[in-house]
């Protein structure tokens, strides 16, 4: 899977049997609106998990980077907007600082889709 970050050395996901590893998902940095960037960095993971034909729902865990902390509240309610009240992924939550100094939060995980064979 090519980047989506400008990085040739991260690709946006690999896929290992059938595990799909996501890195580097951000998106709405068009806003300085913490909720608004992780829609957009949901609506990118979700591209890219259909590009390898999986979904949201195939989710298992995800790592959500912060810049703020006082925007957790505000980004957690988005989770309810893009998963099932019974199925969401594990979650860690963490701050950090990012390269771009507009990036308010970003997104990396692990979905499962199961890709054949017996179950």
């Amino acid at each position: 899977m090519p980047t989506h970050c400008g990085d040739e050395t991260c690709p946006a996901c690999v896929i290992a049997g059938d595990f799909i590893f996501l890195a580097h998902h951000g998106g709405g940095r068009d806003e300085t609106d913490a909720a608004h960037q992780v829609r957009g960095a949901l609506e990118n993971i979700k591209k890219t998990l259909e590009s390898v034909g999986a979904s949201l729902s195939d989710m298992v865990q995800l790592h959500l980077y912060l810049k703020d902390l006082t925007d957790f509240r505000a980004v957690r309610d988005v989770f309810y907007e893009y998963f099932e009240n019974d199925s969401f992924p594990a979650r860690m939550t963490t701050t950090t600082s990012f390269i771009d100094p507009n990036c308010l939060c970003m997104i990396d995980g692990i979905a499962y889709k199961k890709t054949g064979g017996n179950s």
